[in-house]
């Protein structure tokens, strides 16, 4: 997998994501990709119930949510988050990428989508620009 210049919190601290997905297949993928960035997985989740009590458990800067998963779907568990954590970015993931699905996941809170099969290029760019300036480029000096 290709080296990308790793994203780090202002605080220099690894992002630690959420990972949410009903595959065991997809979220050791995602969590290959997170940690090629920099990242860290706090935790991870395999049906939108979960998500909710590991988003209050873990309080990752990023979660990385499907929307199709038995239980409880994406799109109502990323409601619920950003209903208790309105600081809550949630980044959508899935291959069910019809236009009411998105329109739903973003009018819910998420703040971006990215279509399976995911490439680790568009996603370190989603990633950079949900964070916007609560990440920087490791070693990257701020502006004065």
């Amino acid at each position: 997998m290709k080296q990308f210049e790793p994203l780090s919190r202002k605080d220099q601290q690894p992002v630690r994501y959420l990972i949410v997905d009903d595959s065991v297949f997809a979220r050791k993928s995602l969590a290959k990709m997170v940690e090629s960035f920099g990242g860290q997985v706090a935790g991870e989740a395999g049906d939108g119930c979960t998500a909710i009590t590991e988003y209050a458990r873990t309080k990752p800067d990023i979660v990385l949510m499907d929307i199709t998963m038995p239980q409880m779907e994406g799109i109502e568990a990323v409601e619920r988050i950003v209903q208790e954590h309105p600081e809550a970015r949630v980044v959508m993931v899935s291959s069910v990428g019809y236009q009411d699905n998105i329109l739903a996941a973003l009018q819910k809170g998420a703040r971006h989508f990215v279509q399976k099969p995911v490439k680790p290029d568009a996603l370190y760019e989603i990633i950079r620009y949900v964070l916007n300036d609560d990440a920087v480029p490791v070693g990257a000096t701020e502006a004065k």
